[in-house]
């Protein structure tokens, strides 16, 4: 457990609020993850100073992403009217996130949080598929997906995912 009080005090919040969603998982001392339709939530809770910590929300929305003026046009003008949080982009890993932070510590209300969360989500959930289909790149569960199976197919000797699926592509189709 982390020895900053703040931060304790956060991720007890978090855990009493959160913990008893099927949705809800913890991966670490100060970190955990929630899961929205194709989008996960990483909650991570961040020493600030020693009466206070922040909760950083962050949906990893689409993978393998080539940002152009367009698409950094519409992100700028959307993070103008969202109620809170922003789209961020990563160019190293191509990643597009959604992000918002919110004060923990003993002023981190419940309520807030959940709302954090789930909007957080939400957008992530909903924005990923459609800017997948304008722009290309994969979501998160999708590239987990891929990776398990990948994972479950070695384990067993069997093709990789990609090999299944190509395989099924050259076959006729059924009738």
């Amino acid at each position: 457990m982390p020895n900053n009080d703040a931060v304790r005090r956060t991720c007890r919040t978090i855990e009493e609020t959160l913990g008893d969603s099927s949705a809800f998982k913890q991966v670490d001392d100060a970190l955990y993850i929630v899961k929205q339709g194709s989008a996960y939530v990483m909650v991570h809770v961040i020493p600030w100073v020693p009466s206070r910590a922040v909760v950083r929300c962050v949906a990893q929305m689409v993978t393998g992403l080539d940002m152009d003026g367009t698409l950094a046009m519409k992100l700028l003008a959307m993070n103008s009217v969202l109620r809170f949080g922003s789209f961020a982009y990563v160019p190293e890993d191509r990643v597009l996130l959604f992000e918002h932070s919110i004060l923990g510590g003993e002023t981190l209300d419940p309520e807030e949080l959940v709302a954090a969360v789930t909007d957080v989500a939400v957008i992530a959930d909903d924005w990923d598929d459609r800017i997948i289909a304008e722009y290309g790149g994969r979501t998160m569960e999708d590239v987990i997906t891929d990776e398990a199976l990948t994972r479950i197919a070695g384990a067993l000797g069997g093709p990789s995912a990609k090999q299944a699926e190509e395989t099924w592509d050259e076959l006729p189709p059924g009738g």
